[in-house]
């Protein structure tokens, strides 16, 4: 049985090039994206290649889009053995904190924080059923504390508390196996990233793809970017 992989917000960028690299790996990916229709097209461009990615609609902001993927992928699959995610919105350059529209950084932890939380609950069931269950939480050095500034403050947020969440459920899922790690892709050419951006998708994702096959003494509970550790 081939392993299962879940990236979120992966219709497109980094997600979708983590998609790829999964699949050339053997891994049957499940490309979750709010549209399905876009979801659709993201994938079929990968199966054309002979990769085994699957659209599923998915909306991590959303309990019932979840409920409803946890329930497909356990009757079709009956484990997960990676859940990588990617999904963020609102790298709001255009804000300081002591100004910022609280709504839109609501709208950033409801995706970028409590969207991967409520993937790890709606999923930890079938990812214990893997012998090799792997957590990778996109996240970003605008969430380290060592280096935050001012600006950016829904992003950044989010991203700490992305982080800090990574510490607990690492911490509580280490004596199951169950690999979780935060890792930054860097200044990735996104719609997000912008096109001056100095790093390809690519070369983002492989970083992310490296914390999702971890041998199973590798590192949990990391910061990381390139397979280097980060400053929290």
């Amino acid at each position: 049985m081939p392993q299962i992989a879940i990236v979120t917000g992966a219709n497109r960028g980094i997600g979708l090039e983590i998609c790829r690299q999964l699949a050339e790996q053997g891994y049957t990916v499940l490309l979750g994206a709010r549209d399905l229709s876009k979801g659709e097209q993201a994938a079929n461009s990968l199966a054309q290649s002979g990769l085994d990615v699957q659209p599923r609609q998915l909306d991590v902001a959303n309990p019932q889009s979840i409920t409803n993927l946890s329930e497909a992928v356990n009757a079709e699959f009956g484990q997960l053995d990676v859940l990588v995610n990617n999904a963020a919105i609102h790298y709001d350059t255009w804000q300081q904190a002591l100004t910022a529209d609280l709504g839109v950084v609501q709208e950033a932890l409801e995706t970028n924080t409590f969207g991967a939380w409520r993937m790890v609950q709606a999923f930890i069931p079938l990812l214990r059923k893997s012998p090799h269950g792997r957590i990778v939480n996109v996240s970003s050095e605008g969430g380290s504390l060592a280096s935050m500034g001012g600006g950016t403050p829904a992003y950044s947020v989010s991203k700490t508390a992305l982080n800090a969440l990574t510490r607990m459920l690492a911490a509580e899922l280490r004596s199951e196996r169950i690999l979780v790690n935060s890792i930054c892709p860097g200044w990735v050419a996104t719609d997000m990233g912008g096109a001056s951006a100095p790093r390809s998708p690519a070369e983002g994702a492989r970083g992310i793809v490296g914390a999702a096959t971890l041998p199973d003494d590798g590192p949990t509970g990391g910061f990381f970017r390139d397979g280097r550790s980060l400053p929290w």
